[in-house]
Protein backbone atom coordinates (compact mmCIF):
# COMPACT_ATOMS: atom_id res chain seq x y z
CA UNK A 1 0.00 0.00 0.00
CA UNK A 2 3.04 2.32 0.63
CA UNK A 3 3.69 2.71 -3.47
CA UNK A 4 0.37 4.30 -3.58
CA UNK A 5 0.95 6.84 -0.68
CA UNK A 6 1.40 9.94 -1.50
CA UNK A 7 3.44 10.97 1.26
CA UNK A 8 6.78 12.18 -0.37
CA UNK A 9 10.01 11.32 -0.44
CA UNK A 10 11.33 14.58 1.08
CA UNK A 11 8.90 13.53 4.58
CA UNK A 12 10.55 10.12 4.33
CA UNK A 13 14.07 11.73 4.35
CA UNK A 14 12.96 14.16 7.02
CA UNK A 15 10.78 12.25 9.33
CA UNK A 16 12.80 11.27 12.61
CA UNK A 17 11.75 7.97 13.34
CA UNK A 18 10.46 7.53 17.35
CA UNK A 19 8.30 5.09 19.38
CA UNK A 20 5.75 8.20 20.17
CA UNK A 21 5.23 9.52 16.59
CA UNK A 22 4.99 5.84 14.58
CA UNK A 23 1.50 5.75 15.30
CA UNK A 24 0.91 8.89 13.56
CA UNK A 25 3.19 8.63 10.76
CA UNK A 26 1.47 5.16 9.82
CA UNK A 27 -2.05 6.73 10.21
CA UNK A 28 -0.94 9.54 7.66
CA UNK A 29 0.01 6.50 4.98
CA UNK A 30 -3.35 5.18 5.34
CA UNK A 31 -4.93 8.59 5.01
CA UNK A 32 -2.97 9.14 1.94
CA UNK A 33 -3.82 6.07 0.28
CA UNK A 34 -7.70 6.52 0.99
CA UNK A 35 -8.11 10.05 -0.29
CA UNK A 36 -11.53 11.73 0.63
CA UNK A 37 -13.94 12.20 -2.00
CA UNK A 38 -13.93 15.65 -3.74
CA UNK A 39 -17.54 17.35 -2.52
CA UNK A 40 -19.00 21.05 -3.63
CA UNK A 41 -17.80 23.83 -1.80
CA UNK A 42 -20.44 24.74 1.42
CA UNK A 43 -21.85 28.36 1.36
CA UNK A 44 -19.08 29.06 4.44
CA UNK A 45 -16.54 27.99 1.77
CA UNK A 46 -17.58 30.44 -0.98
CA UNK A 47 -17.88 33.14 1.15
CA UNK A 48 -14.20 32.57 2.42
CA UNK A 49 -12.80 32.36 -0.86
CA UNK A 50 -14.68 35.83 -1.94
CA UNK A 51 -13.37 37.32 1.76
CA UNK A 52 -9.72 36.08 1.00
CA UNK A 53 -9.84 37.07 -2.47
CA UNK A 54 -10.67 40.56 -1.94
CA UNK A 55 -7.93 40.07 1.13
CA UNK A 56 -4.88 39.41 -1.49
CA UNK A 57 -6.29 41.41 -4.40
CA UNK A 58 -6.45 44.98 -2.46
CA UNK A 59 -3.53 44.45 -0.22
CA UNK A 60 -1.24 43.32 -2.77
CA UNK A 61 -2.20 46.47 -5.37
CA UNK A 62 -1.14 48.65 -1.82
CA UNK A 63 2.09 47.27 -1.78
CA UNK A 64 3.01 47.24 -5.16
CA UNK A 65 2.20 50.84 -6.29
CA UNK A 66 5.23 52.05 -4.49
CA UNK A 67 8.15 50.20 -7.32
CA UNK A 68 7.51 52.49 -10.25
CA UNK A 69 8.17 55.68 -8.78
CA UNK A 70 9.09 55.81 -5.00
CA UNK A 71 12.61 55.09 -5.44
CA UNK A 72 13.20 57.96 -8.06
CA UNK A 73 10.89 60.63 -5.55
CA UNK A 74 12.67 59.13 -2.28
CA UNK A 75 16.16 60.50 -4.25
CA UNK A 76 14.89 63.61 -5.09
CA UNK A 77 14.61 64.31 -1.29
CA UNK A 78 18.39 63.57 -0.87
CA UNK A 79 17.56 59.74 0.31
CA UNK A 80 20.56 57.06 -0.53
CA UNK A 81 19.87 53.59 -2.31
CA UNK A 82 20.33 51.79 1.03
CA UNK A 83 17.57 53.45 2.91
CA UNK A 84 15.80 53.59 -0.02
CA UNK A 85 16.18 49.50 0.61
CA UNK A 86 15.54 50.23 4.10
CA UNK A 87 12.52 52.16 4.07
CA UNK A 88 11.24 49.21 2.07
CA UNK A 89 12.89 46.95 3.76
CA UNK A 90 11.29 47.99 7.31
CA UNK A 91 7.95 47.41 6.03
CA UNK A 92 9.17 43.84 6.06
CA UNK A 93 10.87 43.44 9.54
CA UNK A 94 7.63 44.71 11.10
CA UNK A 95 5.79 42.27 9.50
CA UNK A 96 7.89 39.62 10.64
CA UNK A 97 7.54 40.57 14.64
CA UNK A 98 4.07 41.22 13.75
CA UNK A 99 3.16 37.94 11.98
CA UNK A 100 4.73 35.87 15.15
CA UNK A 101 2.95 37.84 17.72
CA UNK A 102 -0.16 37.77 15.99
CA UNK A 103 0.16 34.04 14.77
CA UNK A 104 0.81 33.19 18.61
CA UNK A 105 -2.49 34.87 19.80
CA UNK A 106 -4.35 34.02 17.01
CA UNK A 107 -6.97 31.88 19.17
CA UNK A 108 -7.03 34.69 22.20
CA UNK A 109 -7.41 37.57 19.71
CA UNK A 110 -9.65 36.51 17.30
CA UNK A 111 -9.47 35.47 13.08
CA UNK A 112 -12.01 37.62 12.12
CA UNK A 113 -10.88 40.42 14.45
CA UNK A 114 -7.56 40.46 12.91
CA UNK A 115 -8.72 40.44 9.46
CA UNK A 116 -10.95 43.50 9.86
CA UNK A 117 -8.82 45.78 11.96
CA UNK A 118 -5.36 44.97 9.92
CA UNK A 119 -7.07 46.34 6.91
CA UNK A 120 -8.52 49.12 8.62
CA UNK A 121 -5.02 49.94 10.19
CA UNK A 122 -3.06 48.96 6.77
CA UNK A 123 -5.92 51.21 4.60
CA UNK A 124 -5.76 54.62 6.75
CA UNK A 125 -1.46 54.33 6.51
CA UNK A 126 -1.29 53.81 2.85
CA UNK A 127 -3.74 56.97 2.42
CA UNK A 128 -1.30 58.50 5.02
CA UNK A 129 2.03 57.56 2.98
CA UNK A 130 0.55 60.09 0.13
CA UNK A 131 0.92 63.26 2.15
CA UNK A 132 4.23 62.40 3.13
CA UNK A 133 5.95 64.38 -0.25
CA UNK A 134 4.55 67.48 1.49
CA UNK A 135 7.52 67.39 4.55
CA UNK A 136 10.44 68.75 4.03
CA UNK A 137 13.52 66.61 2.71
CA UNK A 138 15.96 64.85 4.39
CA UNK A 139 15.62 63.13 7.54
CA UNK A 140 12.03 64.33 8.31
CA UNK A 141 10.57 62.66 5.26
CA UNK A 142 13.15 59.50 6.24
CA UNK A 143 11.32 59.11 9.54
CA UNK A 144 7.64 59.67 8.93
CA UNK A 145 8.68 57.09 6.13
CA UNK A 146 9.72 54.58 9.00
CA UNK A 147 6.65 55.12 11.15
CA UNK A 148 3.97 55.09 8.89
CA UNK A 149 5.26 52.20 6.92
CA UNK A 150 5.59 50.14 10.24
CA UNK A 151 2.27 50.95 11.45
CA UNK A 152 0.97 49.95 7.61
CA UNK A 153 3.38 46.84 8.64
CA UNK A 154 1.46 45.93 11.31
CA UNK A 155 -2.18 46.23 9.91
CA UNK A 156 -0.93 44.09 7.09
CA UNK A 157 0.68 41.05 8.79
CA UNK A 158 -2.41 40.98 11.10
CA UNK A 159 -5.28 40.33 8.16
CA UNK A 160 -2.21 37.94 6.03
CA UNK A 161 -1.43 35.88 8.77
CA UNK A 162 -5.06 35.68 10.26
CA UNK A 163 -6.22 34.65 6.53
CA UNK A 164 -3.52 32.13 5.80
CA UNK A 165 -4.65 30.28 9.16
CA UNK A 166 -8.70 30.87 8.06
CA UNK A 167 -7.46 28.60 4.66
CA UNK A 168 -6.39 26.22 6.41
CA UNK A 169 -9.19 25.90 8.48
CA UNK A 170 -12.01 26.18 6.18
CA UNK A 171 -10.25 23.84 3.17
CA UNK A 172 -8.06 21.70 5.65
CA UNK A 173 -7.56 19.02 2.55
CA UNK A 174 -7.00 21.73 -0.58
CA UNK A 175 -5.10 24.49 1.02
CA UNK A 176 -2.55 24.68 -1.72
CA UNK A 177 -5.39 24.55 -4.72
CA UNK A 178 -6.99 27.37 -2.57
CA UNK A 179 -3.91 29.36 -2.37
CA UNK A 180 -2.96 29.00 -5.72
CA UNK A 181 -7.09 30.24 -6.31
CA UNK A 182 -5.67 32.95 -3.94
CA UNK A 183 -2.51 34.10 -5.42
CA UNK A 184 -4.39 34.73 -8.40
CA UNK A 185 -5.75 37.79 -7.33
CA UNK A 186 -2.50 37.82 -5.69
CA UNK A 187 -0.79 38.38 -9.08
CA UNK A 188 -3.58 40.96 -10.18
CA UNK A 189 -2.79 43.20 -7.49
CA UNK A 190 0.95 42.63 -8.36
CA UNK A 191 0.05 43.19 -12.12
CA UNK A 192 -2.56 46.34 -12.11
CA UNK A 193 -0.58 47.96 -9.03
CA UNK A 194 2.90 49.38 -10.38
CA UNK A 195 1.48 50.89 -13.99
CA UNK A 196 -1.44 51.97 -12.00
CA UNK A 197 0.43 53.51 -9.49
CA UNK A 198 3.04 55.17 -12.12
CA UNK A 199 0.33 55.94 -14.78
CA UNK A 200 -1.56 58.06 -11.35
CA UNK A 201 1.51 59.11 -10.29
CA UNK A 202 2.22 60.50 -13.87
CA UNK A 203 -1.12 62.15 -14.64
CA UNK A 204 -2.24 63.10 -11.08
CA UNK A 205 1.30 63.31 -8.89
CA UNK A 206 2.06 61.80 -5.91
CA UNK A 207 -0.77 61.89 -3.31
CA UNK A 208 -3.44 60.14 -5.61
CA UNK A 209 -1.96 56.54 -6.22
CA UNK A 210 -1.77 56.23 -2.34
CA UNK A 211 -5.41 57.81 -1.37
CA UNK A 212 -6.92 55.76 -4.44
CA UNK A 213 -5.26 52.55 -3.26
CA UNK A 214 -5.84 53.02 0.19
CA UNK A 215 -9.73 53.76 0.15
CA UNK A 216 -10.22 50.47 -2.29
CA UNK A 217 -8.14 48.69 0.37
CA UNK A 218 -10.57 50.56 3.20
CA UNK A 219 -13.74 48.94 0.84
CA UNK A 220 -13.04 45.27 2.11
CA UNK A 221 -13.24 46.35 5.46
CA UNK A 222 -16.67 46.27 6.03
CA UNK A 223 -17.31 43.85 3.37
CA UNK A 224 -15.32 41.14 5.03
CA UNK A 225 -17.09 42.36 8.53
CA UNK A 226 -20.14 41.26 6.52
CA UNK A 227 -19.32 38.14 4.67
CA UNK A 228 -16.44 36.15 7.03
CA UNK A 229 -17.89 33.98 9.31
CA UNK A 230 -16.56 33.84 13.03
CA UNK A 231 -14.37 30.93 14.32
CA UNK A 232 -14.51 29.59 17.98
CA UNK A 233 -11.28 27.89 18.87
CA UNK A 234 -9.59 26.50 21.55
CA UNK A 235 -5.82 27.99 22.82
CA UNK A 236 -3.29 24.67 22.88
CA UNK A 237 -0.67 25.40 25.87
CA UNK A 238 1.28 22.79 23.85
CA UNK A 239 2.15 24.25 20.83
CA UNK A 240 4.90 26.76 20.15
CA UNK A 241 6.94 28.37 17.85
CA UNK A 242 10.31 27.26 19.53
CA UNK A 243 8.80 23.39 18.81
CA UNK A 244 7.36 23.76 15.58
CA UNK A 245 11.21 25.33 14.49
CA UNK A 246 12.70 21.98 15.82
CA UNK A 247 11.55 20.35 13.08
CA UNK A 248 14.53 19.87 10.07
CA UNK A 249 11.95 20.11 7.80
CA UNK A 250 9.65 23.13 8.98
CA UNK A 251 13.52 24.83 8.76
CA UNK A 252 14.41 24.14 5.41
CA UNK A 253 10.79 24.85 4.06
CA UNK A 254 11.16 27.84 5.97
CA UNK A 255 14.97 29.11 4.27
CA UNK A 256 13.19 28.56 0.45
CA UNK A 257 10.27 30.85 1.62
CA UNK A 258 13.06 33.16 2.64
CA UNK A 259 15.35 33.00 -0.48
CA UNK A 260 11.85 33.68 -2.73
CA UNK A 261 10.53 36.29 -1.11
CA UNK A 262 14.16 38.04 -0.57
CA UNK A 263 13.92 37.92 -4.63
CA UNK A 264 11.34 39.56 -4.78
CA UNK A 265 11.78 42.24 -1.93
CA UNK A 266 15.14 43.02 -3.89
CA UNK A 267 12.98 43.33 -7.42
CA UNK A 268 10.74 45.95 -5.42
CA UNK A 269 13.45 48.60 -4.37
CA UNK A 270 15.76 48.38 -7.19
CA UNK A 271 14.37 47.42 -10.37
CA UNK A 272 13.09 50.69 -11.20
CA UNK A 273 16.04 52.89 -10.83
CA UNK A 274 18.14 49.90 -12.94
CA UNK A 275 15.03 50.24 -15.41
CA UNK A 276 15.14 53.92 -15.65
CA UNK A 277 19.09 54.54 -15.38
CA UNK A 278 20.13 51.56 -17.61
CA UNK A 279 17.07 50.94 -20.04
CA UNK A 280 16.05 54.39 -20.08
CA UNK A 281 12.32 53.77 -19.12
CA UNK A 282 9.84 56.21 -17.60
CA UNK A 283 8.07 55.41 -14.63
CA UNK A 284 4.47 54.21 -16.66
CA UNK A 285 7.09 51.95 -18.58
CA UNK A 286 8.46 50.37 -15.55
CA UNK A 287 5.27 49.50 -14.13
CA UNK A 288 4.47 47.85 -16.88
CA UNK A 289 7.73 45.93 -17.46
CA UNK A 290 7.08 44.18 -13.76
CA UNK A 291 3.74 42.80 -15.11
CA UNK A 292 6.53 40.54 -16.62
CA UNK A 293 7.00 39.03 -13.25
CA UNK A 294 3.44 39.42 -11.92
CA UNK A 295 1.34 37.96 -14.86
CA UNK A 296 2.90 34.56 -15.15
CA UNK A 297 3.24 34.15 -10.94
CA UNK A 298 -0.81 34.84 -10.86
CA UNK A 299 -1.28 32.56 -14.12
CA UNK A 300 0.26 29.77 -12.98
CA UNK A 301 -0.30 29.79 -8.99
CA UNK A 302 -3.70 27.62 -9.94
CA UNK A 303 -2.25 25.05 -11.89
CA UNK A 304 0.72 24.46 -9.54
CA UNK A 305 -1.68 24.55 -6.55
CA UNK A 306 -4.00 21.83 -8.43
CA UNK A 307 -0.62 19.78 -9.42
CA UNK A 308 0.57 19.77 -5.33
CA UNK A 309 -3.20 18.70 -3.66
CA UNK A 310 -3.51 15.74 -6.42
CA UNK A 311 0.25 14.70 -6.56
CA UNK A 312 1.91 15.61 -2.84
CA UNK A 313 4.68 13.45 -4.06
CA UNK A 314 6.51 15.92 -6.37
CA UNK A 315 6.14 18.76 -4.09
CA UNK A 316 10.14 18.47 -3.68
CA UNK A 317 10.80 18.96 -7.02
CA UNK A 318 9.02 21.68 -7.78
CA UNK A 319 10.83 23.66 -4.78
CA UNK A 320 13.83 22.13 -6.40
CA UNK A 321 13.21 22.64 -10.12
CA UNK A 322 11.76 26.41 -9.00
CA UNK A 323 14.70 26.98 -7.04
CA UNK A 324 17.09 26.52 -9.68
CA UNK A 325 15.20 28.01 -12.09
CA UNK A 326 15.16 31.04 -9.94
CA UNK A 327 18.63 31.02 -9.47
CA UNK A 328 19.77 30.98 -13.33
CA UNK A 329 17.08 33.55 -13.84
CA UNK A 330 18.62 35.89 -11.16
CA UNK A 331 22.27 35.55 -12.77
CA UNK A 332 21.11 36.22 -15.95
CA UNK A 333 19.02 39.51 -14.77
CA UNK A 334 21.16 41.82 -14.86
CA UNK A 335 22.85 39.97 -16.46
CA UNK A 336 26.23 39.46 -14.17
CA UNK A 337 29.40 41.20 -15.54
CA UNK A 338 31.33 37.27 -15.69
CA UNK A 339 29.15 37.00 -18.60
CA UNK A 340 29.86 39.68 -20.81
CA UNK A 341 26.78 40.12 -21.59
CA UNK A 342 24.95 43.73 -22.53
CA UNK A 343 21.91 44.70 -20.50
CA UNK A 344 19.00 44.65 -22.92
CA UNK A 345 15.27 45.11 -22.33
CA UNK A 346 13.89 42.19 -23.84
CA UNK A 347 16.61 39.52 -21.43
CA UNK A 348 15.02 41.48 -18.90
CA UNK A 349 11.62 40.64 -19.36
CA UNK A 350 12.48 37.17 -20.42
CA UNK A 351 14.01 36.92 -16.95
CA UNK A 352 11.23 38.25 -15.33
CA UNK A 353 9.06 35.92 -16.55
CA UNK A 354 11.38 33.19 -15.77
CA UNK A 355 11.69 34.29 -12.25
CA UNK A 356 7.43 34.66 -11.75
CA UNK A 357 6.88 30.94 -13.44
CA UNK A 358 9.44 29.69 -10.85
CA UNK A 359 8.87 31.36 -7.71
CA UNK A 360 5.44 30.27 -7.95
CA UNK A 361 6.15 26.72 -8.58
CA UNK A 362 9.06 26.63 -5.72
CA UNK A 363 6.22 28.67 -3.07
CA UNK A 364 2.87 27.47 -3.82
CA UNK A 365 4.03 23.85 -2.21
CA UNK A 366 5.71 25.48 1.09
CA UNK A 367 2.63 26.13 3.37
CA UNK A 368 1.11 22.71 2.55
CA UNK A 369 4.23 21.47 3.62
CA UNK A 370 4.22 22.77 6.55
CA UNK A 371 1.16 22.55 8.14
CA UNK A 372 1.49 18.56 7.03
CA UNK A 373 4.99 18.55 9.22
CA UNK A 374 3.55 20.21 11.96
CA UNK A 375 0.59 17.64 12.03
CA UNK A 376 2.79 14.62 11.25
CA UNK A 377 5.17 16.09 14.71
CA UNK A 378 2.25 15.35 17.12
CA UNK A 379 0.66 19.50 16.39
CA UNK A 380 -3.23 18.95 16.50
CA UNK A 381 -5.56 19.88 14.17
CA UNK A 382 -7.20 23.08 15.17
CA UNK A 383 -6.97 27.16 14.69
CA UNK A 384 -3.85 27.20 17.63
CA UNK A 385 -1.68 25.06 14.95
CA UNK A 386 -3.14 27.17 11.81
CA UNK A 387 -1.88 30.44 13.81
CA UNK A 388 1.68 29.34 14.63
CA UNK A 389 1.99 28.03 11.18
CA UNK A 390 0.72 31.22 9.06
CA UNK A 391 2.49 32.91 11.47
CA UNK A 392 5.81 30.74 11.06
CA UNK A 393 5.29 31.44 7.73
CA UNK A 394 4.33 35.17 6.93
CA UNK A 395 7.33 35.67 9.43
CA UNK A 396 9.93 33.85 7.48
CA UNK A 397 8.67 35.57 4.19
CA UNK A 398 8.63 39.01 5.63
CA UNK A 399 12.16 38.48 6.80
CA UNK A 400 13.18 37.68 3.20
CA UNK A 401 11.85 40.93 2.16
CA UNK A 402 13.44 43.01 5.49
CA UNK A 403 16.65 40.84 3.29
CA UNK A 404 16.40 41.60 0.23
CA UNK A 405 15.85 45.48 -0.04
CA UNK A 406 18.06 45.77 2.37
CA UNK A 407 21.07 43.90 1.46
CA UNK A 408 20.21 44.25 -1.70
CA UNK A 409 19.84 48.23 -1.68
CA UNK A 410 23.55 47.91 -0.01
CA UNK A 411 24.80 45.93 -2.72
CA UNK A 412 23.31 47.47 -5.49
CA UNK A 413 24.90 51.23 -4.06
CA UNK A 414 28.51 49.93 -3.21
CA UNK A 415 28.70 47.63 -6.68
CA UNK A 416 25.99 47.73 -9.28
CA UNK A 417 22.59 46.10 -10.04
CA UNK A 418 23.64 43.33 -12.04
CA UNK A 419 25.99 41.85 -9.20
CA UNK A 420 23.23 41.96 -6.66
CA UNK A 421 20.80 40.62 -8.57
CA UNK A 422 23.79 37.46 -8.64
CA UNK A 423 23.25 37.29 -4.76
CA UNK A 424 19.99 36.36 -4.80
CA UNK A 425 20.33 33.74 -7.40
CA UNK A 426 23.07 32.33 -4.98
CA UNK A 427 20.74 32.17 -2.39
CA UNK A 428 18.36 30.40 -4.11
CA UNK A 429 21.05 28.00 -5.38
CA UNK A 430 21.81 27.26 -1.74
CA UNK A 431 18.41 27.04 -0.99
CA UNK A 432 18.63 23.65 -3.55
CA UNK A 433 21.56 22.16 -2.68
CA UNK A 434 20.30 22.31 1.18
CA UNK A 435 17.24 20.34 0.16
CA UNK A 436 19.15 17.94 -2.02
CA UNK A 437 21.91 17.50 0.77
CA UNK A 438 19.54 16.44 3.61
CA UNK A 439 17.75 14.28 1.37
CA UNK A 440 21.29 11.64 0.65
CA UNK A 441 21.77 11.84 4.30
CA UNK A 442 18.91 10.32 5.20
CA UNK A 443 18.22 7.67 2.09
CA UNK A 444 14.29 6.41 1.63
CA UNK A 445 14.54 3.15 1.97
CA UNK A 446 16.50 2.77 5.31
CA UNK A 447 13.70 4.85 7.09
CA UNK A 448 10.75 2.89 5.60
CA UNK A 449 12.29 0.28 6.42
CA UNK A 450 12.57 1.55 10.25
CA UNK A 451 8.75 2.56 9.51
CA UNK A 452 7.83 -1.00 8.75
CA UNK A 453 9.76 -2.83 11.55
Amino acid sequence: MYNHCKVTDFDYCLWSVTNENLERKKQVMFECSHPAPATKMSRQQILTLIAMASINFSSMICYSILGPFFPNEAKKKGVSQAMIGLIFGIYALCTLVGSLILGKYIVQIGAKFMIVAGLFVSSGCTVLFGFLDQVSDGTVFIVLCFITRCINAIGFSAAVTSSFAVSGKVFPDNIATVLGFMEIFTGLGLILGPPLGGWLYQSFGYEIPFVFTGCLLFATVPLNLWILPSFDAVPSSQNSFLRLCTRIKILLICFVVFTLSSGLGFLDATLSIFAIEKLNLSAGSVGLLMIGLSLPYGAASPIFGVISDKYPSIRKWMMVVGGMATAVSFCFLGPLPVFHIRSQLWLTVLMLIVVGFSLCMSCIPTFAEMIACAHENGFEEGMSTLGLVSGLFSAVWSAGMFFGPTIGGYITQALNFEWSAGVQGALAFLAVRKINFQIKTRPREHLIQEVIN
